[in-house]
Order: structure tokens, then sequence, then C-alpha cells
């Protein structure tokens, strides 16, 4: 079994800045990627950022030139630097893994989510 554990969310101002983290434990034989996706009321979960364990970095259109991903110095750990918060950054932000437990079964587990809130 694998864990993600998030935190780092809160209420900031438009135009101020959040740092996320996710630590991963438990059944971990190898990480291939760590990720985070968001979730606004009303809309569809989406992508915002994530990074391989070879440090391939994708991002959301909507949030490249602000927000930042990366690890750790333990490769289970990852960060999620906001920066210029905009009101539409407004949601619950998840973390995943993808990754192969001791026997080889490829997992993509979820954490519980962390709220952002971006609002005057």
């Amino acid at each position: 079994q694998v864990q993600l554990v998030e935190s780092g969310g809160g209420l900031v101002q438009p135009g101020g800045s959040l740092t996320l983290s996710c630590t991963a434990s438990g059944d971990i034989y190898r990480l291939i990627a760590m990720g985070w996706y968001r979730q606004a009321p009303g809309k569809e979960r989406e992508l915002v950022a994530a990074i391989t364990s070879g440090g391939s970095i994708n991002y959301a259109d909507s949030v490249k030139g602000r927000f930042t991903i990366s690890r750790g110095n333990a490769e289970t750990t990852v960060y999620l630097q906001m920066n210029s918060l905009k009101p539409e950054d407004t949601a619950v932000y998840y973390c995943t893994a993808r990754l192969y437990s001791s026997s080889l079964t490829l997992l993509d587990p979820w954490g519980q989510g962390t709220q952002v809130t971006v609002s005057s």
C-alpha cells in the first residue's frame, strides 16, 4: 500500500504565492512520476504539473511561467511552487504518483487533496 500526504494549501490574496508539498510512502519499488492535479467546483479534474523520475516536466498552459514543480532530496517528495496566483487557481489540489510496488504492480495512488483559495 502507498500513501500520499499533501500539505501547504490555504487562503492567499491574488498575486500571492503558496508552496504545496507531497510525500509518498509505503510499498514503493520504483517511482516513475509524480504530479499535481486540481479540481475546481463544477469542473473536471485537470493536470497542473508533473515530473518524471528522469526529470522531464510538463505544465498545463494556464500555469506555465507561474508554477514550478520540483523534487526534494528524496525522490518521493514533490513540491509545487505557485506564484502570481489568480482567483481562477482556486481549487482542491491533489498529488498523484505512478509507481511499481514490490510485487511489480503498477499503481496510481492519490492524496486526499488540499484546498487552495485565491481571494481578496
